[in-house]
């Protein structure tokens, strides 16, 4: 969002929901910065600075509002769909990368020089990547605190800190308030039952059409690895650190998540795939605004508005099932991943907990592109080209010659898995829109996506299609769920 003063006052004075997470708000004058709906008292404009990140506002010697919590506000959906160097940056600092591998790894990551990446987060965040990866930071150890009865020192060192110094210098910076009055203010609140327990809110902006959700990841859920129960979406997670799983329930204004982790390390970059597997970031007023515009979508619009792009918590794990839902139904394709699950951990011989959070249920994460290749056939009823087509895939991620993260160059990527065999222009677009993020997607030789235009009154020729899909630009890949669901 362009800092525009007169255009963010706007926001501020109205309390417009939409734009949390776009920018901050700085008060001068109480030396605290919120989000734009927060509910205090507007202050007068000369006492006001706007900031791009909650980091820059921190830099300007600002304290988080205790009343709004900005720091628990929805994510930029600017950040969560730019494919540029700043966006990717932003996703891979969110997914804990500097944390786990510092400002250099960062730097490797996406083939830059850390001076320069330092430059360019700092010309549009307002902070360089180690003071972003420190209110990220904070807001984690806030987390633990409150919802955790875990020691302080161990609190430090799950949420990224190097000390428990330099945790308590920057919990008292953001917060104003020392780790145990922050403790102390949470009052009766219960603590999660179970070690590593941890529940959560997951803002977002609304509209959210839940059912659209729950419908979508239900009729493709694998048994083990993930399902919905009253309401409520599971999942087995594999982590950086290890084993993870959630449960996501979604609610009146933010997602309710409970994950069960086998190392705390990794609740940042847990909390941050969910969000993206349920497109929390996305900004459905903007979406829906496009779409709406055009008479044979208004009226789908209108009955379900903010319809989400459900993505992914694992690139891989989304290629795999690109390449096995080719050319069949929704059902074959998850019966066929099922028999490869059972057959992957047959061939490996796991241990039964290797994949699974302590004290958690059967739930697993998703098999990684390491075990896929030590099956030496995986022959689950799949044409033989089809197989060699996963071990391909399980290669180039394995060797590092493709990422999948969430941080990845998509030009990039699209053009390195057109490259492998068996992956043509339909499971490119798909892992471009679900894996890594991409709003602008059209799958037009899509026999749903087509069977939906025609029941919509759309034409369903790909190329007249595609031709017509113009006008959704640039949130073609909101058409493309809409179009499914049509169908």
């Amino acid at each position: 969002m362009e800092m525009d003063f007169e255009r963010c006052y706007r926001a501020v004075d109205s309390r417009d929901q939409r734009f949390d997470g776009w920018f901050y708000t700085g008060v001068t004058s109480t030396g605290i910065y919120c989000r734009p709906s927060c509910p205090a008292t507007t202050p007068k404009r000369q006492n006001v600075r706007f900031f791009p990140s909650a980091a820059a506002a921190q830099g300007a010697g600002l304290r988080a509002c205790r009343r709004c919590r900005p720091d628990a506000a929805p994510g930029s959906p600017e950040w969560d769909v730019r494919a540029d160097v700043v966006g990717r940056a932003m996703r891979l600092i969110a997914d804990g990368v500097v944390d786990r591998g510092g400002v250099p790894g960062l730097a490797a990551r996406l083939g830059y020089t850390e001076r320069h990446l330092h430059r360019m987060l700092r010309a549009e965040m307002g902070a360089g990547p180690l003071a972003l990866a420190r209110a990220q930071r904070a807001q984690t150890a806030r987390i633990l605190i409150e919802t955790t009865g875990l020691g302080m020192a161990e609190i430090a060192f799950a949420a990224g800190f190097g000390s428990v110094r330099q945790f308590n210098d920057t919990v008292r910076e953001v917060y104003a308030s020392a780790p145990s009055e922050l403790r102390a203010a949470r009052g009766r609140q219960q603590t999660p039952p179970g070690a590593g327990t941890i529940s959560l809110r997951l803002a977002y902006r609304p509209p959210l059409h839940a059912r659209a959700l729950l419908d979508f990841l239900t009729l493709r859920a694998l048994p083990g690895v993930e399902e919905v129960r009253d309401g409520t979406y599971h999942r087995g997670l594999r982590l950086p650190h290890g084993a993870g799983q959630v449960a996501l329930t979604p609610a009146d204004g933010y997602v309710a998540a409970t994950l069960r982790l086998a190392d705390l390390r990794d609740l940042a970059p847990a909390v941050a795939r969910c969000r993206r597997l349920l497109d929390l970031d996305a900004d459905p007023v903007a979406v829906d605004g496009t779409l709406a515009g055009d008479p044979a979508l208004a009226p789908a619009v209108a009955a379900e508005p903010g319809v989400r792009v459900p993505r992914s918590v694992d690139g891989f794990e989304m290629a795999v099932r690109a390449v096995v839902g080719q050319q069949v139904s929704v059902t074959a394709a998850r019966t066929t991943l099922t028999r490869l699950l059972r057959q992957v951990d047959d061939a490996a011989a796991r241990q039964p907990d290797d994949r699974r959070a302590e004290g958690g249920s059967d739930l697993r994460g998703f098999l990684s592109a390491e075990e896929l290749l030590e099956v030496p056939d995986p022959g689950f009823g799949m044409p033989a080209g089809r197989r060699e087509t996963l071990r391909a895939l399980a290669r180039a991620v394995a060797d590092g010659a493709l990422d999948l993260a969430p941080g990845g160059d998509r030009e990039e990527t699209v053009r390195r898995l057109l490259a492998l065999p068996g992956i043509g222009p339909w499971t490119a677009g798909y892992l471009a829109m679900r894996a890594l993020g991409d709003p602008d997607v059209l799958l037009g030789t899509d026999l749903a996506v087509r069977r939906g235009a025609a029941r919509l009154g759309l034409p369903d020729d790909p190329k007249t299609l595609d031709a017509y899909a113009d006008r959704w630009r640039p949130w073609r890949s909101y058409a493309t769920i809409r179009l499914w669901r049509a169908a």
